[in-house]
């Protein structure tokens, strides 16, 4: 009943799914979302919360490996790498986390109090990036860096399934976010000339 209902509340909205079209879908008997979860609410934050918890693991694990590669002092590209690489992987058309992508996409504009709430004040797994660009540009005074993350993540939340289509139109077809490998990159240029400025 998860896949199903993260996969419907991905492509059709969260207000647009009701418990009814969970249930149908998933052939299961119509009180068992308030039986495992409570709530259709509740079945929203849950997904939010282990989708979130998922992604944040690979992205400490990423910042981790670059702490190791470079002793403990990873240049700015590499921390940002490993803050962005799993959500851009994760928007590739066949990775098996595509759905879960749009799930936390939606999430941010379409969430419910709670999900909002968590985004909001839940910035632990943050912290860590902040540490090691503190640590990498001590030179820039904290809250240069701390605006600069701020930047750096709105660039990487507007990377929404309706702006590639919307960058796509604008530059006559030039565009493909379908080659994440190249739009990570150049992501990474850009937050990372950022930084380096």
């Amino acid at each position: 009943m998860f896949a199903v209902a993260e996969q419907l509340f991905a492509l059709h909205g969260f207000q647009k799914v009701s418990v009814r079209d969970i249930t149908a879908a998933a052939d299961v008997n119509l009180a068992s979302v308030n039986y495992h979860f409570g709530s259709k609410d509740a079945l929203l934050y849950e997904i939010f919360r282990r989708r979130t918890a998922e992604l944040n693991r690979e992205r400490a694990r990423q910042l981790h490996a670059a702490n190791e590669r470079f002793a403990g002092r990873p240049p700015v590209r590499e921390i940002l790498r490993a803050l962005f690489a799993p959500p851009v992987a994760w928007t590739a058309p066949d990775h098996e986390r595509r759905i879960a992508m749009q799930f936390i996409i939606r999430a941010r504009s379409e969430g419910t109090e709670a999900m909002r709430e968590a985004l909001q004040s839940d910035v632990s797994h943050l912290e860590r990036f902040a540490e090691s660009l503190l640590a990498t540009r001590p030179d820039l005074a904290p809250e240069v860096v701390y605006w600069r993350i701020h930047f750096a993540l709105g660039m990487l939340h507007n990377n929404r399934f309706a702006e590639f289509d919307r960058l796509n139109t604008l530059s006559g077809g030039l565009t493909r976010e379908d080659d994440t490998a190249s739009l990570l990159e150049r992501m990474l240029d850009f937050a990372e000339a950022g930084f380096l400025a």
